[in-house]
């Protein structure tokens, strides 16, 4: 049976269950005080036996009007309760073949129902926009994937159709190639790790993560005459050491390539009560709102921003570390730099000792 058939059962069987206590009382409370008889009056006066054959024909008529009453009007009010729930049903329905744009968008006063129907739009906003980004993550893998075979392919024919080719200048060049695209596969598989969360948890101190990826990467800062400034406290977090390396690395190594010449870079962590914040801030020209706001998707460069020459990236760089501070159950935030660059900050649970 559907919910509203089992609701209207329901009603119809409370009416005549009320309609039947009302009729014993009836029965109970006034009949037993008239004699079963023969009554001496002047006039006919009825004895019970007179009053329940005259009452039950009554009685029965009663209780098929309220049983009439209650089916009908459980039926409508069952209708009436029930329908918001039909139209989450149909939208559901409409989501499931593949339609997310739809929202139920209940009106009326605030209710269970239309607090379901609230916690519905949301969730299928939250599945548009995530299933929105997978397939903008996953064009743009394919077209980044594609674009070194594409350009290998060439170099090839290129290569095959010239006489006075120099096998070790197409050797280098393929070389460069081959390594961009191992680069950005090996990017592509942190990326997926880290959303998956496939990691083991262990103290890890976020201060002596910075100084090690700043006196890694502290060659390429010297080429570009980067001064690199590190420092803070010691702010222990739980999680994978190596992510978290990796997400430090990859602040600072975006620091360093994005900014001017002869640059500033700062590195500080800083304690607070519950939270560890990671802050990485470079020099850099004026950055607009609506570019930071993107810099941390797949595949965003930044095509505004200050970069060397020497390091084109895979634009993979922001958005795995985002990728790897939401998976420690932490929260990365872009903002712009006072007289030019990038701020980024990342808060991050604090655990004890």
């Amino acid at each position: 049976m559907s919910a509203r058939l089992k609701l209207t059962l329901s009603y119809a069987a409370l009416v005549v269950a009320s309609g039947v206590l009302l009729l014993a009382a009836v029965a109970v409370f006034l009949l037993r005080y008239v004699p079963d008889g023969g009554i001496i009056a002047d006039r006919f006066v009825p004895n019970q036996s007179d009053l329940i054959r005259a009452f039950v024909p009554a009685a029965v008529l009663v209780m098929i009007v309220l049983l009439a009453i209650g089916i009908g009007g459980g039926w409508w009010l069952a209708g009436r309760m029930l329908a918001p729930l039909d139209r989450i049903g149909r939208v559901a329905q409409d989501v499931a073949h593949g339609s997310l744009s739809q929202r139920v968008a209940m009106e009326g006063r605030g209710d269970e129902f239309r607090d379901l129907a609230d916690v519905f739009d949301s969730m299928l906003d939250r599945l548009e926009a995530h299933v929105a980004e997978q397939q903008r993550f996953a064009a743009n893998a394919s077209h980044e994937l594609r674009t070194p075979l594409a350009i290998s392919r060439t170099m090839l024919e290129v290569a095959r159709t010239d006489p006075d080719r120099d096998v070790d200048a197409l050797i280098d060049r393929l070389q460069d190639v081959n390594t961009r695209a191992i680069e950005l596969t090996e990017a592509l598989l942190l990326l997926s790790r880290a959303e998956r969360r496939a990691f083991t948890r262990e103290r890890v101190d976020l201060s002596l993560l910075a100084e090690e990826a700043v006196e890694t990467l502290a060659p390429l800062a010297d080429r570009r005459s980067i001064a690199v400034d590190v420092g803070g406290d010691a702010g222990i977090v739980s999680g994978s050491g190596p992510l978290l390396q990796q997400l430090v690395t990859n602040l600072v190594h975006n620091a360093i390539v994005h900014n001017l010449q002869a640059g500033l870079v700062f590195v500080r962590t800083h304690v607070y009560p519950g939270s560890v914040a990671l802050v990485v801030e470079n020099s850099g020209p004026e950055l607009p709102e609506p570019l930071i706001a993107t810099l941390a998707e797949p595949f965003q460069r930044g095509a505004e921003r200050t970069r060397s020459e020497d390091h084109v990236g895979v634009g993979l760089g922001l958005a795995i570390a985002r990728r790897i501070v939401e998976a420690h159950d932490g929260s990365l935030v872009l903002s712009p730099r006072h007289g030019g660059g990038l701020v980024v900050t990342v808060w991050m649970p604090r655990i004890a000792g």
